[in-house]
């Protein structure tokens, strides 16, 4: 399962320390998907969020997550196999868009780094086939990030339902991370 890799990238925008990041990237996952697995996608999609946050390049902000991890988890044997096991960071980044949370993860780092904008990678996530929904929603958050709201498509965010209320909550969370 992949839902709760769709739904941990705000905690990317308040975290400091790359420790912490990681522990609740792993305990907001234990709500729907709670196997390792899922833990360690969801910790390697925050620290490279934050690393884009931080203006680093696509691989670089890849290159240094894995190592970030790969540090935290000399103490967590469970977790250091999964990443080296399930994700195999030292790989190309290759996915089929598939439900399963590696390869969503994978698809995401594949598209990041293979695209020039916002619009393409969404479009070639949704192309993949399998589970659009998710793979566009994560590479999505990593190639906004990666190109600002500028390199979302006007008309795309015209078409949004409801865009004010949505605006008025991006800008509370963003106001709230300020204070962190």
């Amino acid at each position: 399962g992949n839902g709760a890799l769709m739904r941990v990238l705000p905690l990317a925008l308040w975290h400091h320390d790359a420790k912490s990041l990681v522990l609740d990237a792993h305990r907001q996952c234990l709500i729907t998907h709670g196997h390792p697995c899922n833990q360690v996608c969801c910790a390697l999609y925050c620290l490279t969020a934050k690393a884009l946050l931080e203006d680093a390049p696509a691989s670089e902000a890849i290159k240094r997550s894995i190592a970030e991890l790969r540090e935290i988890y000399r103490d967590m044997p469970e977790h250091e196999r999964e990443l080296e096991w399930s994700i195999r960071p030292d790989q190309p980044w290759e996915g089929q868009g598939s439900g399963y949370v590696a390869d969503s993860l994978r698809s995401a780092f594949m598209l990041l780094l293979q695209t020039s904008g916002f619009e393409d990678s969404v479009k070639r996530a949704i192309l993949l086939g399998n589970d659009t929904d998710t793979t566009a929603c994560i590479t999505g958050g990593l190639t906004g990030i990666r190109y600002g709201l500028s390199g979302i498509p006007q008309r795309w965010l015209r078409k949004l339902k409801e865009r004010e209320k949505a605006q008025e909550l991006l800008e509370m969370l963003l106001t709230s991370t300020m204070l962190y």
